[in-house]
């Protein structure tokens, strides 16, 4: 599923036009990613936790050359899936 894919569903599941699920999706997304900018995690009890993570800087490998190289530190974001989304994921039919 694609943003747009996403628009579409929202609309139709809310009764309302492309255009006002387009901007409930971009505010959505917005304010997840404001909100993680200020380090501040964003939680939705039963679907997940989005959060920021620091990681270490460290020492890598150039897979082509094989010369070692420094991984800068660096914040990322994170999601962890919640009790309901997880049980229904675990649930799904596996498709073939």
């Amino acid at each position: 599923m694609n943003k747009a894919d996403l628009i579409e569903i929202v609309a139709k599941e809310a009764g309302i036009s492309k255009a006002a699920a387009e901007k409930a999706v971009n505010g959505f997304t917005g304010a997840v990613t404001s909100s993680l900018k200020k380090g501040e995690p964003v939680t939705l009890i039963g679907f997940g936790t989005f959060s920021v993570a620091q990681r270490a800087a460290r020492n890598g490998r150039n897979p082509a050359t094989g010369a070692p190289l420094k991984i800068k530190a660096k914040k990322l974001a994170k999601f962890k899936a919640g009790k309901t989304l997880s049980e229904v994921v675990a649930k799904a039919k596996t498709a073939k």
